[in-house]
């Protein structure tokens, strides 16, 4: 069997430059949302990133395997606290989270922090939960389903009866074996992690296998179950982003993993935006599917973040993954925000950019729009600084939202 062809291309950038056969361009065009290919010199291909980190196993209509790697532009630490984040439960740096052997991989670096997460929170035993059974049983056990033993013809055994379990087997800790299982089989973890994983499995006798395609079990955030819920992200992390989803087509199933960083950096930002912005008096609601554009109410729209404060609309904000400078924003990302702000009936709205480097010229930039008396504010968060570094800075951000100020110091036009 001929070896795969490996191809690792960087999620943003100019990509790389690669001879291939029309069979291997059929089989990464059947995942379009991972990579973008175009024609190059020389009969050959240019493939580039479309803002997705991770592994994609592909294979051609000839059964040719593809392995393709897309690389995060931000180191892999800083990308695991983007993605484990929570007021609640905050993550932090230890020196030993990520060895030194996976630091530079996603998806071996996604699997040592699961096995460390889920090795201190089964360390203070499995969660039991009780779990409605109904069988058929030689004795009486719980209560009898009257209707359905009635219907019985012949002897009285066995006996239908409808009980309540106290059982491992529960929704918990069937997202977190699913999980564990999955990233013991993920490509480049290392043999140490991998028995790691297995070894807590163990833990979890009792506990059904999901049946592969099911849709994950649901759980609520309890405090019996606090202990589980850092795990139990990264479970469901893990779980949620094993597919390529083509347009327009069902999940391709792959043996790896792919993020969509906008919607790792949205997701952060939300969380983070909203607890510091608590501290104001102001509630942040997130993707809202009610709003509409126009006086007839046929065309909606959906912000990234509406800010509110005493249930009124006070403040509107969406979040840009691929960093511009702030002085110069993309017209579009302004006229959707003009757009935002004025069927909110708002005087401000805020675009917030992604950067993995240090930016000169970060500092917020208002753009007051002619003869509308609305400013867009285009904000910078530095995404490759130290996780204390970069929680000190969305607070400085919702400070700004939260009093009206465009900038340090001075208030909007």
């Amino acid at each position: 069997m001929a070896p795969p062809l490996r191809l690792t291309v960087d999620e943003t950038g100019p990509g790389t430059v690669r001879e291939l056969t029309a069979d291997q361009v059929a089989g990464l065009l059947s995942a379009p949302g991972a990579v973008r290919l175009t024609p190059a010199a020389g009969g050959r291909w240019r493939v580039t990133g479309k803002q997705k980190v991770g592994l994609v196993r592909l294979r051609t209509p000839a059964g040719e395997a593809i392995e393709l790697l897309l690389r995060p532009k931000l180191p892999v630490r800083d990308l695991l606290f983007l993605l484990s984040h929570s007021p609640t439960d905050p993550w932090h740096a230890e020196p030993e989270q990520v060895t030194a052997a996976t630091a530079d991989e996603l998806l071996p670096a996604l699997a040592d922090l699961l096995a460390r997460v889920a090795r201190r929170t089964l360390r203070s035993g499995v969660l039991h939960g009780y779990r409605t059974v109904e069988e058929d049983l030689p004795l009486i056990r719980g209560r009898v389903r009257t209707a359905d033993q009635l219907r019985r013809v012949g002897l009285p055994l066995p006996v239908a009866v409808r009980y309540d379990d106290h059982t491992p087997d529960i929704a918990e800790n069937r997202v977190l074996l699913a999980a564990l299982r999955l990233a013991a089989r993920l490509p480049g973890v290392p043999a140490r992690t991998r028995f790691a994983l297995r070894h807590l499995t163990d833990h979890l006798r009792g506990v059904r296998l999901l049946h592969p395609g099911a849709p994950l079990p649901g759980w609520t955030p309890t405090r019996l179950n606090a202990r589980y819920a850092p795990a139990l992200r990264l479970a469901e992390l893990l779980l949620t982003h094993r597919s390529v989803q083509p347009e327009g087509g069902t999940p391709l199933p792959t043996d790896g993993f792919l993020l969509d960083m906008p919607a790792v950096f949205e997701r952060f930002l939300t969380v983070t935006l909203t607890a510091a912005l608590a501290r104001h008096g102001v509630r942040c609601a997130a993707q809202e599917t009610h709003h509409r554009l126009d006086e007839a109410a046929r065309v909606p729209f959906r912000p990234d973040l509406v800010l509110y404060r005493g249930g009124r609309p006070v403040s509107v904000a969406d979040a840009k993954y691929a960093y511009v400078t702030p002085s110069a924003p993309p017209t579009s990302h302004l006229y959707q925000l003009l757009a935002y702000c004025t069927a909110l009936g708002l005087p401000h709205g805020h675009l917030i950019y992604a950067a993995a480097t240090p930016a000169a010229g970060a500092d917020p930039t208002p753009h007051v729009v002619r003869r509308s008396g609305i400013t867009v504010t285009a904000h910078t968060l530095d995404l490759a600084v130290p996780p204390a570094a970069l929680l000190a800075d969305v607070t400085t951000l919702a400070d700004r939202i939260a009093t009206g100020r465009s900038t340090t110091g001075s208030p909007p036009d």
